[in-house]
């Protein structure tokens, strides 16, 4: 059980223009462990059909794989993540399916210089027979753009936008932000809105301006998740660490070693995308075939 502690600042009430742009995310607070295949998990086995070949990158051309010299064909992609509906019933399951199934590509990719992401949507019933191996990970690939296995912990938490949140409402709340930070210390950005970490649906955590895709229908896609570096970071590590983490912090500092209980907390699957980014993901919930794009952004 991980638990989000309630931040001090009730935010509809404090900030009531900000109300109206709550969204529930599913924080999946990924721990290391030995999932199985037929549980949610983030580096995980996947539930993979004995007869359908392993996705590959689609490679080689110029923009893939960059900086690592020619791109080779047929490099296996790598399991990310692997939710089930009966975890995480909010995904937008198209009608018939059950299980989301996110891999990429480990080596950085143009446009954004970050590992290239698909997706599998599947009904577990349909599976068959499963596939009793993966293949490993290509020796040239980033360790850190290869998630290790966690087992995940969905939790339900509201938030609020802090890049997404519109022009027009920040000179409403720009003056109590001001004063909440000096009477209590608590940030509107980094502690009351977005929730930091690998989650589903709610807002991105952009570090950079907001680049929500559009899809081929003209509307703009739907958040669907997002695969974090960190758990969190400095300056947000106060509201988002679980409570029932918070005695294996004593005596962390960003300059602990590395073996210090923190760090496995912080960075669960060992993950690196950039300088600390984040891969976000986005689908069109208005196509049944649910079309999807992705944006990458870092510090």
């Amino acid at each position: 059980m991980h638990t989000t502690p309630p931040g001090p600042i009730d935010v509809p009430t404090v900030f009531p223009p900000v109300a109206r742009f709550a969204r529930t995310t599913v924080r999946l607070h990924p721990r290391r462990g030995t999932p199985t295949v037929d549980q949610s998990s983030m580096g995980g086995l996947l539930w993979w059909p004995a007869d359908e070949p392993w996705p590959t990158c689609d490679g080689p051309d110029d923009f893939d794989h960059l900086d690592h010299g020619p791109a080779e064909p047929e490099v296996p992609l790598v399991p990310v993540l692997q939710l089930l509906a009966d975890d995480v019933p909010e995904l937008p399951f198209p009608t018939g399916t059950d299980v989301l199934q996110v891999l990429w590509c480990p080596f950085d990719h143009d446009p954004f210089s970050a590992p290239r992401p698909e997706l599998r949507w599947r009904r577990r019933a349909d599976i068959g027979a499963r596939r009793q191996e993966m293949p490993k990970p290509d020796g040239e690939a980033d360790p850190e753009h290869i998630p290790d296995p966690c087992v995940l912990d969905p939790e339900r938490v509201i938030e609020y936008p802090g890049y997404d949140l519109p022009e027009a409402v920040w000179p409403q709340i720009r003056d109590t932000i001001t004063q909440v930070e000096r009477d209590t210390g608590w940030e509107y950005e980094t502690d009351l809105a977005v929730a930091s970490g690998t989650k589903v649906g709610g807002y991105p955590g952009w570090t950079q301006l907001p680049q929500w895709p559009v899809c081929r229908c003209g509307s703009t896609m739907q958040h669907l998740l997002t695969v974090a570096s960190w758990e969190f970071s400095r300056g947000d590590e106060k509201r988002w660490i679980p409570l029932e983490d918070r005695p294996a912090m004593a005596g962390w500092d960003f300059d602990s070693p590395d073996d210090h209980p923190w760090r496995a907390l912080q960075s669960p699957a060992g993950l690196m995308l950039g300088d600390a980014g984040g891969i976000y993901l986005f689908v069109c919930t208005k196509c049944p075939d649910r079309p999807y794009d992705y944006r990458f952004d870092c510090a």
